[in-house]
């Protein structure tokens, strides 16, 4: 039977799905995508599908990829979706579709515990109780864990200090060399990975090892026919972090504290180890000096010789006592590399602080932008505009036929790799070419499917026309009194998201003065205070039966990946139309680039990724059949700028509320049950 009819069969009414899924029914766009993903992984090449919230991509892809018995690498955005895929929906479809298929999650190495780490961490840790009752924690889970995955120990803060000290990085792993390389966890992961028929990853390890070839994949992807990227909408800019060039004085000042320790632990009296880590210490934080004081969080341009505003000869003279400092440690260093793996590793590191130096004092490439980032430390950043280069020449360029071949009339015919990528937001166009172009899929099919869900039925949005102007003084203040009208008459159930760190702050200290003021009790939680995870539980279990309600106030990540299906949330409050940062370096260097070609900046990047950034902050509203709710974006551009209507054309088909009083009916309307 092809693959295409063993999808159908599976999508059917009363098919496999409806043991594998709850509440399982026929949705012709999720089999429509099946069907489409099924044919490109039958025939090869390139396919881009935009599945609208309530679609089902995830068995849209997963289905026709695993039936078709080639191996299979998925990669998503983050490692808690990575752990969902894993731990839940994969073991879901294989038992349904009664598959003896082997899978494996793979990781970035800071994801698993460092067993030589941990065992160095015992001497470093006794000073501070906190972090030493955590590795306390960390060294009993220790003795019964099999992969050493982090993410399987309860109640380990994602921020803890506790992690560094106990994981690995490029930096600091000593590879083969290291006393526990056998029992390592994440070499464990590796091999496993590499004997698995279906391996879930996740971005940043995809574009880690594409620009470093440390984590495993040049063994893995070979081996693969079938590759999938779920929230495909990050991969450029999770790209980009990867394939440029970073230089950090904090970095700097971590490897003089290394060359120290192993030095007078190691090879006391051999070097002058004082000298050594003394001298990279002395040209970190004079490099520091040279960039000013700095608003932390500035970016500061860097077009020429130097960054705006630092004399290029300054810049220059400490890039230069940086490169030395570094030169004279890699001498050092390769003096005693014989007596231990870490002088070793310590050896390279020194090499490529003197190699990233070295082109940070060349001008920057044509095709690239560079900045530094402010703040108790510098970040030197040379950044690719984009990743399509990088996917034109290393990832698809190297889409040979994969073996093993099929057997066909007798005869082997060997067919390519079939590459899917998918989100519920790739554009605003029909052509997709947000995401297209950047990302170098010229040649990519493109699907485009719609949202099941009833809209117009579910759900409203509201621009309030009597508002202050998004650049006004008084815009959070107001955002926060609309918020707060909403969180009254809902006793919570509300998200707001902000554009930026500063509204952030403004609009939840609003919001708790006017809640506390009205004498309610309902809770005002804002991001930063508590960790992500801790964030989302609690406003969650704000729709349990007597618990205290919730109002988010977040930014960021939220706009995008928070679910809280049901009637926990109900009201989405949009502060700003989402426009790219107009100081931003890479905005910048993004828009001349277009205006180069004779295209428009504004018309054909911030309108594109205004639309999809406010498409994903929508997204939390609906996301069952039977949720309703109102989005409200306080930005009266949206409805008085000509762009506004591209952007409400991106937004998905809600009724419209005209009036302060049509808002307030349907905060209304939302409090009794639905019919």
């Amino acid at each position: 039977m092809a693959l295409e009819d063993e999808v159908l069969d599976v999508f059917a009414e009363g098919g496999a799905l409806a043991d594998a899924a709850d509440h399982f029914r026929v949705r012709e766009g999720q089999t429509h995508m099946a069907v489409a993903i099924a044919r490109t992984v039958s025939e090869g090449g390139q396919l881009v599908v935009e599945a609208g919230t309530g679609v089902g991509k995830t068995f849209s892809y997963l289905v026709p990829a695993l039936l078709s018995g080639e191996r299979v690498l998925l990669s998503t955005a983050t490692k808690a979706l990575q752990d969902q895929l894993f731990g839940r929906d994969l073991p879901r479809l294989l038992e349904a579709l009664n598959l003896p298929l082997r899978t494996a999650l793979l990781k970035g190495r800071g994801s698993y515990l460092c067993l030589h780490r941990m065992g160095q961490a015992r001497h470093d840790a006794g000073a501070e109780r906190g972090v030493a009752h955590a590795l306390a924690k960390v060294e009993r889970w220790a003795l019964t864990t099999r992969t050493g995955d982090l993410a399987e120990l309860p109640g380990l803060d994602e921020r803890s200090p506790v992690i560094p000290l106990v994981t690995s990085t490029r930096d600091n792993c000593l590879g083969q060399q290291c006393p526990q390389f056998k029992a390592c966890h994440v070499n464990l992961a590796r091999r496993e990975a590499l004997a698995a028929d279906v391996v879930v990853i996740n971005h940043h390890l995809f574009f880690a090892d594409l620009a470093v070839r440390e984590s495993g994949m040049a063994e893995l992807l070979p081996s693969v026919r079938v590759v999938i990227f779920d929230e495909a909408h990050q991969l450029n800019e999770t790209g980009v972090q990867f394939l440029g060039l970073q230089l950090g004085t904090g970095q700097v000042l971590d490897f003089a504290r290394d060359v120290l320790a192993a030095g007078l632990q190691q090879a006391r009296g051999l070097a002058d180890w004082q000298d050594v880590a003394g001298k990279l210490e002395h040209a970190a934080r004079e490099l520091r000096m040279v960039a000013g004081k700095g608003w932390p969080g500035t970016k500061l341009r860097w077009n020429g010789a130097a960054p705006e505003g630092i004399g290029a000869t300054q810049w220059q003279g400490g890039l230069d006592t940086l490169r030395r400092a570094a030169e004279d440690a890699a001498v050092a260093l390769d003096t005693v590399s014989e007596l231990s793996p870490d002088f070793v590793r310590l050896a390279e590191r020194a090499g490529l602080l003197v190699e990233r130096t070295s082109l940070l004092a060349e001008p920057c490439p044509p095709d690239a932008v560079r900045w530094v980032d402010i703040g108790t430390q510098l970040r030197l950043v040379q950044s690719p505009l984009d990743i399509a280069d990088a996917v034109r020449k290393r990832v698809l360029k190297s889409d040979r036929p994969a073996p093993p071949p099929q057997e066909e009339g007798g005869g082997a015919v060997a067919r390519s790799r079939a590459w899917i990528f998918t989100s519920a937001t790739l554009g605003d166009d029909p052509k997709l070419r947000w995401f297209t172009e950047p990302c170098g899929l010229d040649e990519a099919q493109v699907l485009r499917v719609a949202s099941p869900f009833d809209y117009a039925q579910q759900a409203a949005l509201y621009v309030p026309r009597q508002f202050p102007r998004p650049a006004d003084a008084g815009h959070p203040d107001a955002v926060a009194a609309l918020a707060a009208q909403g969180a009254l008459q809902l006793g919570g159930r509300t998200l707001v998201l902000t554009t930026t760190l500063r509204a952030l702050r403004s609009i939840g200290d609003g919001l708790r003065d006017r809640l506390r003021a009205a004498g309610s009790d309902v809770d005002v939680l804002v991001q930063g205070e508590w960790p992500k995870r801790v964030l989302m539980e609690r406003f969650r279990a704000g729709a349990d039966a007597g618990a205290t309600g919730c109002v988010l106030v977040a930014s960021a990540s939220f706009w995008e990946g928070f679910d809280a299906p049901g009637d926990v949330l109900q009201l989405v409050v949009i502060d700003k139309l989402p426009f790219p940062p107009p100081g931003d370096p890479l905005v910048e260097a993004r828009t001349r680039r277009l205006e180069a070609q004779g295209r428009s900046g504004f018309g054909d990047y911030s309108i594109p990724e205004a639309a999809v950034a406010l498409k994903q902050g929508a997204g939390r509203l609906i996301r069952r059949e039977s949720d309703r709710g109102v989005l409200v974006v306080c930005d009266t551009r949206l409805v008085s700028m000509g762009y506004g209507r591209r952007l409400l054309a991106a937004l998905p088909p809600m009724r419209r509320l005209a009036t302060d009083e049509d808002f307030t009916q349907a905060l209304a309307d939302l409090v009794q049950p639905a019919t």
